[in-house]
């Protein structure tokens, strides 16, 4: 069951995360994608040529007006894989990798 935003393209889903409607990307990751390369809405369609410039734009006027949230939440992603990647030992290639440096 997806909620309705004020957002034309944007719908929150049952997790209470914001989608981009008729697709099964979260806004957070095309905010993070626009983030890591620093792409034009343009440049983020050629990326994506299944997103609108519509959803698109809609969806990064969403990060913006809910900014806050979103950055909170992607500071827990980060604190989370943080996390797992300190308890989880190093693999064997990775090790024989460090003592050839």
């Amino acid at each position: 069951m997806l909620a309705e935003t004020r957002y034309e393209h944007i719908v929150i889903n049952e997790a209470r995360i914001p989608m981009i409607s008729g697709t099964t990307m979260k806004v957070i990751e095309l905010v993070l994608a626009q983030a890591a390369y620093g792409w034009s809405a343009e440049e983020l369609h050629i990326q994506f040529p299944h997103l609108s410039l519509g959803q698109i734009h809609s969806a990064l006027a969403y990060y913006w007006d809910h900014r806050e949230e979103l950055e909170s939440d992607i500071e827990g992603r980060i604190q989370k894989a943080e996390k797992i990647r300190n308890s989880t030992p190093v693999s064997p290639l990775i090790s024989r990798h460090e003592v050839k440096k």
